[in-house]
Parts: structure tokens; sequence; C-alpha cells
């Protein structure tokens, strides 16, 4: 099967939304063995939309519609569809009924043009919405198939698993199954290089790597007559690329790597308190992230200035005359003063110089020094980060947790 990926809405066009749905979109199709050649961004216009469905339809089998669906005029995407096939629109009962409730469950009203939400074909498989009022649905004739799902990623993307995938899947007889592996620390050209032998002979299982925010993910994908079939076929690339990357690859599936870490200091009783400056929190917040971490973690500071890393994590005013506070001696005396304060097994400590202005030739913007402690023992990494103020900082906190799990692992060794 064929399928190409329609994005209605003008906001996208103009670059005020961010497309994340096809992303989304063509990774499922891929998982699931359907092929696609073309994604297609078209405003909120008539005429234009059932040209591209046109197009479309006689290029492939399926086409994935987001956006369009909500209650205003210029919202036509579900009826646009329903006109290229000849279908009339009809009043959907229990969607109507379902979408009252929604609302009376956060105390709204519905207007009256939300009934607009409501309409089908009498042709169409209804798909439930089930985090917002616009449901979806699946129209069909002689061949050929229109998926109509809504714009939000979070409405878009659970109806697509709950409603859409068990649908398709039911077109073909085999199973695909997909594996995720995690990779930190390694940029995609070579993890892609280091693997290219797999790549360029693989059959079944399959295998591709993609980058997303700071980190490089493979996924394997087998085609089989059943789940275990297919899971058979998966574990041995799967063991074969754990040997390969060994601690970079520091996950499946979903886990995010402050889950990683923060599971580690749970399991393992280990309490921790973090001292951030040029990372300004967003360490302690990730760590915060993970459920249960008031287990361990103790405390998150941020000190910025001089004055607060004297007065709260012990730092000498000597250190910081002399090799200033973008150094691997402040790190250290962040990193062990903030362990000490709080009397934690863990002491980690970012400062540097996210930018864009105050870097010099010897410390240019994107230099950051980190600190962790571990029960005594302190330690300090240096790096220099590409990217904006915002880009330095993400990838120093990621950075920074994960050099805390390989310091974790060798410790548990």
């Amino acid at each position: 099967m064929k399928a190409e990926i329609i994005t209605v809405g003008t906001e996208i066009l103009l670059g005020d939304i961010l497309n994340t749905n096809c992303r989304y979109l063509s990774r499922e199709l891929a998982a699931m063995g359907i092929e696609m050649y073309y994604q297609i961004t078209v405003g909120d216009n008539e005429e234009r939309l059932l040209k591209t469905l046109e197009e479309s339809l006689n290029r492939s089998d399926i086409v994935i519609c987001t956006g369009g669906l909500g209650p205003t005029e210029d919202d036509i995407t579900k009826e646009v569809c329903a006109k290229y096939f000849g279908y009339e629109l009809e009043l959907h009962k229990p969607s109507l009924d379902a979408m009252i409730e929604r609302f009376k469950h956060m105390n709204r009203v519905p207007t009256k043009n939300n009934e607009k939400q409501a309409y089908f074909p009498k042709e169409a498989y209804i798909l439930k919405n089930d985090n917002g009022t616009a449901p979806g649905c699946i129209m069909e004739k002689e061949g050929k198939m229109i998926v109509v799902l809504p714009g939000p990623p979070k409405e878009m993307e659970s109806m697509f698993e709950n409603y859409v995938k068990p649908y398709l899947s039911k077109l073909t007889d085999d199973v695909i199954e997909s594996e995720v592996l995690r990779i930190i620390g390694v940029g995609e050209s070579k993890v892609e290089n280091d693997i290219l032998d797999i790549i360029d002979s693989q059959t079944n299982p399959t295998i591709a790597t993609y980058a997303k925010g700071y980190e490089c993910t493979l996924r394997i994908t087998a085609k089989a007559k059943s789940v275990e079939e297919a899971k058979e076929l998966i574990k041995p690339m799967s063991d074969e690329m754990k040997r390969r990357f060994g601690q970079s690859l520091y996950a499946t599936g979903e886990t995010s790597i402050e889950e990683v870490v923060a599971k580690m200091l749970v399991e393992n009783n280990l309490k921790i308190a973090v001292a951030e400056s040029c990372t300004g929190g967003m360490v302690s917040a990730s760590l915060i992230n993970y459920p249960g971490i008031s287990s361990v973690f103790m405390e998150g500071c941020v000190t910025y200035s001089n004055e607060a890393k004297m007065k709260s994590l012990g730092v000498k005013k000597e250190t910081l005359d002399i090799y200033r506070a973008v150094s691997d001696k402040c790190a250290k005396e962040m990193a062990s003063g903030v362990a000490a304060r709080y009397n934690t097994n863990v002491g980690i400590a970012t400062t540097g110089i996210a930018g864009p202005g105050g870097g010099t030739d010897e410390k240019p913007v994107g230099l950051v020094y980190f600190g962790i402690y571990i029960n005594g023992k302190v330690i300090t990494k240096k790096y220099v980060f590409n990217g904006d103020r915002q880009g330095v900082r993400e990838r120093a906190t990621r950075t920074i947790l994960n050099d805390l799990r390989l310091e974790l692992l060798n410790m548990e060794k």
C-alpha cells in the first residue's frame, strides 16, 4: 500500500505552527510497512484541497489529512473530502452526544457551530476523539481511502494509535512490529556509518536511524505472520546494536535519559542535589519529571551570580577571582558544595557561557563545565556546544544527565 499525508491549514503554510504531525505519521506508517512518497501542506482553500486530493489519490491508495476539523467556517477538510467522493454529510447523533457530554465535563456549553463537528457521510467510519471535540473519520470508495484526523498533535496521535492503526492493520495479513533503541552521545552520521554493513544488506528486519533532540534513535522493523515471530526476527539485530554501541545505547522504546537517570538514583537510594548556573534549573526540572524522585531529590539551586555561588555552595572567592565562574575549578567546588550542603551521595553542577554574548577566544560561547560528585569523588567535564542560547542549555542538560548515568554505571561495576 502507498500513502500520502496532506496537512491542511494556512497557519502551517505561514509558519505560525510547527508541523510535527507529518513526522509522527511518517514514522508510524513506515513501521506498518506502508510506503509513503509525498507530504503536502495546503491552505484552507476548497479548490486547492480538491485538486491536491485528486493528485494524491491518483498516485496512492491512502491519503491521510490532518487539520481543519474545527467548528469555524475555514475548517473545511471533512467537507471537501466528502465532496471529493460525492458523499453527503448528515448528523451523527453519537458524535453529537459525546461532544455535549465532553463540554458538560468542562463546565462549558457548545455553541451552534460546534454541531458542525458531528456531521459525517453515512458511508464514513467514525473515529472517536478521546482528547477533543472533533471526531475524525475514514472514507472509502473504489479502492481509495481518505483518513481525516484533527490537527492538534495530542488529539491526532491518540486517534491514530487507538483507531486508525488497528483499522489499517486489518488490510494486510502480515504483522509489523518495531523496536526503538535510543542512543546518546553519538551523532546520527556516525551511528549510520557504524551500521552501514547491516543497512546495505538488510531485508527483514530493516533498521533506520533518526536524529531526535540531540540524540539518535534506531528503529528495527520486522514483518511476519505474528507478533511473536516478528519479535524473534528483531532480537538478533537488537542484540547486535547493543553490542556495537555499548553504554551509548541507554534505553529502548520511548524512555528518556532523565527517566533512566532518575530511576537509577531511586533504585539505588542515592540522594542528589543539583547546582545550576547556565542551565538555569533545566537539569532539576528534567529529573523532577520522574514520579517518585522525591525520595532522593533533595534540592536544586540556581546559583547564577558569583555571590550566590559563594554564599550557597561555598565556592571560594579566590577560585572565582583567578579561574572565573566558567571553569573546571568552579564546577568542582559547586558540585561538592551542593552535596555537602544537603549531605547527599550525589551533587552535580553546571556553569558555562550560553550566549549569545560573553564569549572570548579563550572561553567561547557554548563552553560549559560540569561537576559530578559521587560519594566523596568529584570529577569535571568540559564541553563546547553549538547552537543558540536555548540550544546550548538543552544540550548541556541532556549531556550532564548522560555523564551522570555513565558514572553511576561505572560505580556499579
